[in-house]
């Protein structure tokens, strides 16, 4: 199974996000519990995130995102999807 960096750039205001925020964090739980999601947390200087999740293929983490409570409320105005390959760390292959 593949890792990809994910990069959101938030397309809403804090107040709105604040809003959405519960259920997005708790759907990041449950692709965390699942296996899926590696790690995340928001960006200190800019109005995003960053995600690191495991998938099959790019197509299937889009999808995934997709389900996103963020994305589906329209908060993320751009969503950058690359593999990764993690050398070293808990996230390497060796």
């Amino acid at each position: 199974m593949a890792v990809y960096a994910v990069n959101y750039f938030y397309a809403a205001p804090e107040e709105e996000l604040a809003m959405v925020r519960p259920t997005h964090r708790a759907w990041l739980v449950e692709q965390l519990d699942a296996g899926k999601l590696l790690a995340s947390g928001p960006l200190v200087d800019r109005s995003g995130a960053l995600l690191i999740v495991k998938g099959e293929s790019l197509a299937e983490v889009a999808a995934l995102l997709d389900q996103d409570p963020f994305d589906i409320a329209g908060f993320i105005g751009e969503r950058d999807i690359v593999e990764w390959n993690p050398v070293f760390g808990p996230w390497s292959n060796d």
